[in-house]
């Protein structure tokens, strides 16, 4: 909802109007957010991308409740800042590029299908024509590519709440379009 001309104010006494800049302690609940700081004085880290935003949900002494964009619910201490409203151009990733050296001057390179290559290149490899690999999908190392979880679960959640949905799961409750 801006417009050339408008100031945004980055202040502690802000008004919570788009655009401008607070610590989470002064935004109120039920607030739509973006551009948030992960720790105090890092500088905005999170929700930064077209079109995105973030809910506070809610706040206790100590930390904000926010609600991400990947349905994840994640604790943010009340000393961060992030400004206010909705990130704009929502129609990114509706854009039609046209050929395929528009996605290589976004630094795009080809991808080759595992099943096109030879069978010492990628495992799905070898055999005549396209034909369905008894093997679920894999990088050329072996490694699974979809449904697998890379986060180590060495790994404390800290202030994560509650983790991101799997897709089936967004689409079971509504949230992925």
């Amino acid at each position: 909802t801006l417009r050339p001309g408008d100031q945004v104010v980055a202040s502690e006494a802000a008004n919570i109007v788009p655009g401008n800049c607070l610590p989470l302690r002064n935004i109120p609940v039920g607030s739509i957010i973006h551009n948030i700081e992960l720790r105090p004085g890092a500088g905005g880290q999170f929700i930064r991308a077209a079109g995105t935003f973030a809910t506070i949900v809610t706040k206790d002494r100590q930390y904000a409740t926010i609600k991400l964009r990947s349905t994840e619910i994640r604790k943010f201490p009340l000393e961060c800042w992030a400004s206010i409203g909705q990130l704009s151009h929502l129609e990114r990733a509706m854009r039609f590029k046209g050929k395929a050296g528009i996605n290589r001057w976004l630094g795009w390179r080809p991808s080759v299908r595992g099943t096109a290559m030879d069978p010492h290149t990628h495992p799905h490899g070898g055999g005549t024509s396209a034909k369905h690999t008894k093997r679920p999908p894999v990088s050329p190392w072996g490694i699974l590519r979809t449904g697998y979880k890379t986060r180590s679960p060495l790994k404390p959640l800290g202030l994560i709440v509650r983790r991101k949905l799997p897709g089936k799961m967004q689409k079971k409750f509504g949230i992925a379009s």
